[in-house]
């Protein structure tokens, strides 16, 4: 059962971050499972910002390392299960 919710954060956490920018225009039933994803998901993020410092990849391009260090975590949590 914990793998299973592990594995729905996964995919939570892939989604949260696509539908970051339009979360306005979202329809009532997938507005309210984002607003579930961002209260877990946002506390997790100011948490972890000040610690990890997004990584310059390029001129002008840098990689958010938050959503990596969350994504990895939960990988890890699962192959340990």
């Amino acid at each position: 059962m914990l793998k299973f919710f592990l594995n729905f954060m996964v995919v939570g956490l892939f989604l949260y971050y696509k539908l970051l920018p339009y979360k306005d225009r979202l329809h009532t039933p997938y507005s309210d499972i984002f607003q579930v994803l961002d209260k877990i998901f946002y506390r997790l993020i100011q948490f972890l910002k000040p610690i990890l410092k997004p990584l310059k990849v390029g001129t002008g391009l840098s990689v958010d390392m938050t959503q990596i260090a969350m994504l990895v975590v939960l990988l890890l949590s699962i192959n340990f299960l």
